[in-house]
């Protein structure tokens, strides 16, 4: 079966030959959204622009090193030979659903707060998102594994240390405390990977994006043990790490002729999946203060996965699994965050779920994103609420777990962004 990136890209491309004319159409600007809540963002993307790696790669790599270049027409990236589109469907806010597509898209057809952070931030301001994290997009993969896996070990380093350069110096330091620093990590080495998060640690960084699923990319499993050394950083440093979907670059199994639909629906079932897998590796149990957040995941199916985890206690004479002195469902509720984009059947369950786990998304720029009407569906999902539930999903719960100091004259005014 090919993987979700794979997929992705053939129809890319195969979209790209058939020589149909693409209609592109930006709808009427938005106007500034009321502000009735202070808002953080736990996940939201990046197309990052054509500029990213330069003066930030030794010359000696030639032209290996990623770089964008015209081909029929579009814009797409070259990296170490290989072909790697800037897929449309990556961006898609402010476009008409109708326009929706996985064909490669030139940067002039994405709304320009797609790839550029001065627009970003008015996108944001627009919308009424304060701060918030952001992940790599399909260039790197959520999990910076297009950057490193077969791809010779001394560029893909350069290539990853240079994409977290830009990031922390470029995208999230020109408008501080608005963007949260999320790095990628370094793949071949755990040991090497834990010396990086605790260098990045100490340059201002407060996350890691990392795959639910490292053996799906070919890596050793998260029960292997392997990653031990990189656990512990990110646990002793504070690291939050982030889990977002698909960055196994493998959809939830389902029939190979499955229509698209169907991995579109299921794709909460990353994070499930992703929550009961790292719940079980231990690794919640051996570091307690260990942060992880499934990025993108919703919140509709933690309260159903508690009361299986309580369930299976019962058998747990015979599987001898589980060794903590808390129940599975106390170190989920202890160990783990969950991002909430549009789930209106799920609030009633906070109280199972845990208040302080719940943050909430936008998901700019791609196509499941609230922009420009954050505002407004918070307020249809949770205004209802008592204002210090409303508070901490809104915005105190990101804030804390990632470290960010807010301002309290935002806190005092949300209209003052």
């Amino acid at each position: 079966m090919k993987s979700l990136e794979e997929l992705q890209s053939d129809l890319a491309f195969t979209k790209a030959s058939t020589g149909e004319a693409k209609k592109v159409t930006f709808l009427p600007e938005p106007e500034r959204a009321e502000r009735r809540y202070l808002v953080i963002s736990a996940d939201d993307h990046i197309v990052e622009p054509p500029h990213t790696f330069e003066g930030r790669i030794a010359s000696k790599f030639g032209d290996r090193v990623p770089r964008v270049v015209e081909k029929d027409g579009h814009e797409i990236w070259m990296y170490d030979g290989r072909e790697i589109p800037n897929v449309g469907f990556n961006a898609v806010v402010g476009r008409p659903v109708e326009e929706y597509s996985f064909e490669p898209a030139r940067f002039s057809e994405m709304r320009r707060g797609a790839w550029d952070i001065d627009a970003r931030i008015a996108d944001m301001n627009l919308n009424g998102v304060y701060a918030s994290v952001n992940f790599p997009s399909f260039l790197p993969g959520f999990a910076g594994q297009r950057l490193q896996l077969g791809v010779d070990p001394e560029l893909a380093r350069a290539a990853v240390d240079a994409w977290n350069d830009w990031h922390l110096d470029e995208w999230a330091g020109r408008h501080p405390g608005r963007m949260i620093p999320c790095q990628i990590p370094w793949l071949a080495d755990p040991h090497v990977a834990a010396d990086l998060v605790r260098r990045n640690a100490e340059r201002g960084f407060k996350a890691i994006t990392f795959s639910e699923a490292p053996d799906k990319l070919g890596l050793p499993s998260i029960h292997s043990g392997h990653w031990d050394p990189f656990i512990a950083a990110c646990a002793e440093t504070g690291t939050v790490i982030n889990l977002h979907i698909g960055s196994s670059g493998q959809s939830p199994a389902t029939c190979d002729d499955a229509p698209p639909d169907v991995v579109g629906v299921l794709f909460f079932a990353y994070a499930m999946h992703a929550a009961v897998d790292w719940l079980y590796s231990m690794y919640p149990v051996k570091y307690p203060d260990l942060k992880i957040c499934l990025s993108e995941g919703g919140i509709g199916w933690v309260a159903g996965l508690m009361d299986r985890l309580d369930h299976m206690l019962s058998y747990h004479s015979m599987y001898g699994t589980w060794k903590g002195e808390l129940t599975p469902a106390e170190v989920l509720k202890r160990n783990f965050w969950f991002c909430a984009v549009e789930d209106p059947s799920a609030f009633v369950q906070l109280d199972r779920i845990g208040v302080e786990n719940v943050l909430l998304e936008s998901d700019y720029p791609h196509c499941d994103s609230t922009w420009p009407n954050t505002q407004r569906i918070v307020h249809q999902e949770i205004g209802h609420l008592p204002p210090d539930v409303i508070e901490r999903v809104t915005w105190r719960n990101a804030a804390e777990l990632y470290d960010l100091d807010v301002p309290q004259s935002v806190i005092d005014d949300p209209s003052s962004f």
